[in-house]
């Protein structure tokens, strides 16, 4: 138990999926620019990576390994994380209108979201069992929403802020990403 809360706390902060390995950072900068829409994408981000982690675990495990096809991961993973991304939005497009159109195209993005495959690789990678995929999904989900949800209230707050013509926009962005990422490095070594 204890070694799957120090997995959790290692893939929230230490190796945040977006801002120590930065895989994702496109829906990330498309999708901050509101706090609405940055809860959105999270919570949307967080069903598919717990789902993906867990399916293509078992997709990996059962099938792949089964009839040792496993160079065709890539290919089966693809298949799955888009499967879900399709459920995804059609259940918002049904009961939550408003949140499918302000996520416009960053919600079919989440299936080219490099942070979706790269979580369900690293699980294939490390080796995880079924439990420790789980947790590892949920955990490096939380963190990306965690860093989506910090960035969206800062850059509601840099709107109201006098920033240079040049720095505009997704420069300043991309600084003030920077600096988050530079603070999420600061619990390295601390687990």
């Amino acid at each position: 138990m204890e070694d799957l809360f120090v997995l959790a706390i290692s893939c929230i902060f230490i190796n945040n999926i977006l801002l120590a390995q930065y895989l994702g950072n496109c829906p990330f900068l498309g999708t901050s620019k509101k706090m609405e829409t940055a809860i959105g994408m999270a919570m949307a981000v967080i069903f598919v990576l717990v789902m993906a982690g867990g399916l293509t675990w078992i997709v990996n495990e059962y099938l792949l390994k089964t009839l040792d096809v496993e160079y065709l991961q890539t290919v089966s993973f693809i298949l799955v994380i888009a499967s879900l991304v399709q459920f995804v939005e059609m259940f918002l497009k049904k009961s939550i209108p408003a949140l499918y159109s302000g996520l416009g195209i960053f919600l079919p993005l989440i299936t080219t979201n490099c942070a979706v495959m790269g979580v369900a690789l690293i699980n294939m990678k490390e080796g995880y069992s079924f439990l420790e995929a789980i947790v590892a999904s949920f955990a490096y989900a939380i963190g990306y929403g965690l860093a989506l949800i910090l960035f969206a209230g800062i850059r509601e707050r840099i709107l109201l802020a006098r920033v240079p013509k040049p720095l505009q926009d997704t420069s300043i962005g991309l600084i003030t990403a920077g600096i988050i990422a530079i603070t999420f490095m600061s619990f390295k070594g601390m687990v």
